[in-house]
């Protein structure tokens, strides 16, 4: 998920940890591929193996859990633990598996972001009651349950993907327009 401002360049790189590459290119979206969840169910069980209880919510999202919709061919995963602000409880434990921490964002929900160590996955880490696990749980069972939601969606990726982005997070960013009508619609409906 995006946040609802596009991020400059001056808060991509603050909030990077680590060399921040520019991306300078188009973005590569591949076919849905069902061996996406197990991908998912491999990094679960690592991630649990090395958190244990400290796991409040570990969840599948982003574009590879919706089957049938293209994607950027990386493994999105959601973890909530009691503070994501407090790293010393979750990250060194994660590095020892082979995660590496690479975003930082204090001022956004205290969103931690970490690489994982096999196929491409990231790790999106919040804390227990941030309202953005709500709004990436509604917008990926909305673009899963709704047929015409996942290929509004689709439409949009694949005609940005050909863009020349400098970040991919500016990729992310030019969606949010359909992705905050994708959640607003699935709030209306669950009301």
């Amino acid at each position: 998920m995006t946040k609802h401002e596009p991020l400059t360049e001056a808060q991509i790189i603050a909030g990077t940890v680590g060399e921040r590459r520019r991306h300078d290119g188009s973005v590569t979206l591949v076919e849905y591929d069902p061996a996406w969840p197990v991908q998912y169910r491999h990094e679960d069980v690592r991630i649990r193996g090395a958190l244990g209880e400290r796991v409040k919510l570990l969840e599948h999202v982003g574009s590879t859990s919706v089957p049938g919709l293209a994607a950027k061919p990386v493994i999105d995963m959601l973890l909530v633990v009691a503070s994501s602000a407090d790293e010393p409880a979750y990250v060194p434990a994660l590095e020892a598996v082979g995660y590496v921490l690479r975003i930082r964002e204090p001022a956004w929900h205290e969103h931690r972001l970490l690489k994982g160590p096999d196929a491409p996955a990231k790790l999106h880490v919040f804390s227990e009651g941030c309202a953005e696990i709500e709004r990436m749980l509604l917008f990926r069972d909305r673009v899963r349950s709704v047929p015409d939601e996942r290929l509004l969606y689709e439409r949009t990726k694949r005609e940005l993907a050909q863009r020349v982005w400098a970040y991919v997070q500016n990729y992310a960013d030019a969606k949010s327009e359909v992705v905050e009508g994708i959640i607003a619609r699935a709030r209306v409906e669950r009301r």
